[in-house]
């Protein structure tokens, strides 16, 4: 399964096209222990949960997009006892919360029509939400949920109690919730395709992400990464989850990298501020020192910014800040030219041996005495 960034879409942002990257995005989930089943939620009871934030609308899903007399028709087929086509709710292992898979045009219809206006508030402005669009015979036309409340009891009550049939999403086993991740990636199939870590965006979101995102604002990292904004598909951000990752946590690697990333994204998700102080001066440190030896762009070998290159230098002077040798620049140049090295990050393979064999060789070879 592609994750919908493809060789050519890696040349487009900017990346050189590696077929080891291509590879490990088309690299088959690990095997999943996972429970689905139904929850009859009432829609005064998914309202109320919305409302708690217990049910959450994923980062990654598209806005709200359907008009008033879309979602009339959709609470006036409640009023109707008529059928709705059901919701997926995925279970967040770290606090029970429910994320929304599939229905967000539906969920949000309901919690619009219950709080009395629609679509979400822009620059102040609110739609009040009557019911549009029905036949002009309808009982319902023009209705609000207030004047249901008030002038027709037994309406409103038919309402409160209606059932939005539920299938909740639940993964027993291992214990580390990546299955979302693979959840999502694969349910997202219409429209412009996510990639990796527009999905981990939304899935991981807690403090770990935010300092992604802070950290991907880092001038000294703009300028090795290439472009001064931010790359719209975030691969830039990955960049920098991949190094703390290898920093932090080389020795639980275990191929493709982009589960590797969901892990220790997911495992460190909420990681305390300590924690995360020492990411950032890690990150920053090191983006500093090699922007400072190494100059512009130093990862652009060939066509574009290789991640692997990236990988390999970046942790490499992360172990080294206090230690860089005067000739380091020439060292760069001699270690971008060696034919071993050239072969390791631009392998087909991300297997642990080579992505290790990698990292040993840029740290020898820009860092021996």
């Amino acid at each position: 399964m592609n994750d919908g960034i493809g060789l050519h879409h890696l040349e487009e942002s900017g990346l050189e096209a590696i077929e080891s990257e291509q590879t490990d995005l088309d690299a088959s989930p690990a095997r999943y222990e996972i429970v689905t089943f139904p929850a009859d939620y009432t829609l005064e009871g998914l309202v109320a949960k919305y409302r708690k934030s217990q049910i959450t609308i994923p980062g990654f899903q598209r806005k709200f997009v359907w008009t008033l007399p879309q979602a009339s028709k959709l609470i006036e087929s409640f009023l109707l006892g008529l059928p709705v086509p059901a919701v997926f709710l995925y279970t967040d292992p770290t606090d029970n919360t429910l994320q929304v898979i599939d229905g967000q045009q539906r969920l949000l219809s309901i919690v619009y029509f219950f709080d009395g206006y629609f679509g979400p508030a822009e620059r102040g402005k609110r739609t009040v939400f009557a019911l549009k669009g029905l036949n002009e015979a309808s009982p319902y036309l023009n209705k609000t949920y207030a004047q249901l409340v008030e002038t027709d009891a037994a309406a409103a009550n038919l309402l409160h109690d209606s059932v939005l049939r539920t299938f909740v999403i639940k993964q027993l086993h291992p214990g580390d919730g990546t299955s979302i991740y693979h959840v999502f990636e694969r349910l997202n199939t219409g429209g412009t395709q996510l990639v990796s870590q527009e999905i981990r965006n939304c899935v991981y979101h807690g403090p770990l992400n935010d300092l992604l995102g802070e950290l991907n604002a880092n001038s000294d990292w703009r300028v090795l990464f290439g472009r001064t904004p931010p790359d719209r598909r975030q691969r830039d951000v990955e960049l920098i989850l991949r190094f703390l990752a290898l920093t932090f946590a080389l020795g639980e690697y275990e191929k493709p990298m982009k589960d590797f990333l969901s892990k220790f994204m997911g495992a460190h998700r909420r990681a305390a501020a300590e924690s995360l102080d020492q990411y950032r001066h890690t990150f920053q440190d090191t983006a500093r020192a090699v922007w400072n030896h190494l100059g512009d762009k130093p990862f652009h070998i060939r066509a574009g910014l290789n991640s692997a290159v990236c990988d390999s230098v970046l942790t490499a002077f992360s172990r080294n800040l206090g230690r860089v040798p005067k000739d380091i620049r020439q060292r760069y140049a001699d270690l971008v030219k060696n034919d071993a090295f050239l072969r390791s990050v631009s392998s087909s393979t991300t297997d642990k041996e080579v992505v290790k064999s990698r990292l040993m060789a840029a740290e020898q070879r820009l860092f021996r005495e």
